[in-house]
């Protein structure tokens, strides 16, 4: 545990009065370790500050609350006597949700001399424009996106394409469950009519990334026509597989005498 220092109080409430615009320090001594979580959770800083107060026991901080909701925290710098520590705390409320974080950068906090005159200069240089630029997003975020941007459901369409990962390799779909303004699409990008299988095949030749460009293209196309597409796998069977897309259809057995 770091020993208290007797002038944290002081010299949180000189630095309020020398930063811009209006400013006062709460200043609060923790009779047990546990007292710091409520601040130090609000910390928004991933720098040494945050450092600081996830492993070392802090015997009271002080807060500085400031114009338009902004606040910074104040603390001891172990092992360093003659200088603190000052990191924004992130704003809170019931209208600041965790989604209206996302995007914004992160204001670090800094380490200041132990006089109040050199450390407002060095905060208000470089901890408040971040920081007023961060909440600013942050309270922007909370006043038009209260609710987080769930992703919508897609439309219901009317005409879809199931294209079938066959166990032989295979990628391909029925014929008669090819929608009819989906075909010619199918045959621009590659797929093959086989009579004998009665089915679209996309032959192997074009290789595994060769035929997740074409998949891909014919996604493009048909989604933008409205004709919804699937792609699945076919259901495990122990029957024997059907002949490879590139096979010739065999000839018919001749009747014996």
């Amino acid at each position: 545990m770091t020993s208290p220092r007797a002038d944290l109080a002081t010299f949180a409430a000189d630095l309020a009065a020398r930063l811009p615009g209006t400013w006062t320090s709460e200043y609060q001594r923790h009779s047990q370790y546990a007292d710091q979580f409520p601040r130090t959770e609000q910390l928004w800083d991933n720098g040494h500050v945050d450092y600081i107060v996830s492993q070392y026991v802090l015997t009271h901080d002080a807060v500085l609350h400031g114009p338009t909701e902004q606040r910074l925290y104040v603390a001891d710098r172990p092992r360093y006597p003659h200088q603190f520590v000052v990191a924004a705390l992130a704003p809170d409320g019931a209208r600041i949700k965790p989604h209206h974080f996302a995007g914004v950068e992160e204001p670090n906090g800094i380490a200041v001399p132990a006089d109040p005159a050199r450390a407002a200069a060095r905060v208000a240089r470089r901890v408040l424009p971040g920081y007023e630029q961060a909440l600013r997003a942050i309270l922007d975020n909370a006043a038009h996106q209260p609710q987080p941007p769930h992703r919508p459901a897609p439309p219901q369409v009317d005409q879809v394409l199931t294209l079938t990962l066959y166990g032989d390799g295979a990628l391909g779909a029925p014929y008669e469950s090819v929608p009819v303004n989906a075909r010619m699409t199918l045959y621009a990008h590659g797929f093959q009519y086989h009579p004998h299988q009665a089915a679209f095949l996309l032959p192997a030749a074009y290789g595994e990334s060769g035929r997740a460009l074409r998949v891909h293209a014919v996604v493009q196309q048909l989604t933008a026509k409205g004709i919804g597409v699937n792609l699945r796998h076919s259901a495990p069977t122990t029957s024997t597989g059907m002949p490879p897309a590139s096979a010739k259809a065999a000839s018919p057995l001749r009747r014996t005498r």
